[in-house]
């Protein structure tokens, strides 16, 4: 019997990655990181990746994994992840799963339904429509042929609402229909699903923290040589934080650092809603912040049973 495979689920700035450092030092582990702005190249600021020191006592997989141009979705992630996995498996060592984008958790352990491939010339189009009706207007059109889906989605959730009205395009079939008949019952790996857990007054303030110490460190400067290097239509420049510091700077040179700030914090509080309603029907075994030692030493406990 072989131990169950450990995510490290839950909201951004909850300690998510250090939870992931210290288990993986401390149990002979490997963390392979879930996090769609992560595996980025030149996304490190503002994605809160791992420092060059941890990653040196650590290893950490999928980081730095892609050129910002490349387009990662969770069927790629799935790919990559299996075969990261495998190899870590395969050394006698411990993979540790972790990070915030929990489509790609939920992927790796069910897989995924069987819907095409996505269509360059489709999303382009919806893009263009998008950008000339608003994102309202693709998810009105989303009710017309997948209410279910269209409950489902916000508005502004355009990566989502394209892919779904991409599935309906290519299939005649509403993505909520193939959805269901794949079920997501079946999960691929056994895993063991665990956060830590904030009251809600002790998250927000450390997201604020989080977002004030990556502006000091320069995500400014970051964000700006993205964009002078054609990076500019990245797919991880529309993530939370990104979005809203890109848009900054190309409304001006030098934007107001304390309005930004606030808007970020904002964006980053309504995704973690987004995130935590998400965990809310998923098994997570939820740790006090003051426990998180003591879970160490039971998880080298519960591993010498295996």
């Amino acid at each position: 019997m072989s131990a169950p495979l450990l995510c490290i689920v839950g909201p951004s700035a909850s300690g998510k990655s250090t939870l992931a450092f210290e288990l993986a030092l401390q149990n002979g582990g490997e963390v392979l990181s879930a996090d769609s702005v992560q595996i980025y190249r030149r996304f490190d600021i503002g994605s809160a990746k791992p420092s060059a020191q941890e990653r040196e006592r650590v290893p950490h997989h999928l980081i730095d994994e892609l050129d910002p141009l490349d387009v990662a979705d969770a069927a790629r992630f799935v790919t990559l992840a299996d075969e990261r996995l495998a190899g870590i498996s395969a050394r006698g060592r411990v993979p540790i799963v972790c990070g915030g984008t929990f489509l790609w958790t939920k992927a790796l352990i069910y897989g995924l339904a069987a819907a095409p491939p996505a269509d360059p010339d489709i999303r382009a189009r919806h893009r263009e429509l998008a950008e000339r009706l608003g994102r309202s207007h693709l998810h009105d059109l989303l009710a017309q042929v997948d209410p279910v889906t269209h409950a489902r989605l916000a508005p502004n959730d355009f990566v989502r609402v394209s892919r779904a009205l991409e599935v309906h395009e290519l299939t005649g079939q509403p993505l909520s229909l193939v959805q269901a008949a794949h079920g997501f019952k079946a999960p691929r790996h056994a895993v063991k699903l665990v956060g830590i857990a904030h009251a809600r007054s002790t998250l927000h303030e450390r997201i604020e923290r989080r977002v004030r110490e990556m502006f000091d460190a320069g995500w400014l400067d970051e964000v700006r040589g993205l964009i002078a290097d054609g990076y500019g239509d990245a797919r991880a420049l529309r993530s939370v934080g990104y979005r809203q510091v890109s848009e900054a700077l190309l409304a001006s040179a030098e934007p107001e650092l304390e309005p930004l700030i606030q808007r970020v914090v904002v964006a980053t509080r309504s995704f973690v809603r987004h995130q935590l309603t998400w965990l809310r029907d998923q098994p997570v075994e939820w740790l006090e912040p003051s426990g998180l030692d003591d879970y160490c030493t039971r998880l080298r406990d519960e591993a010498s049973a295996y």
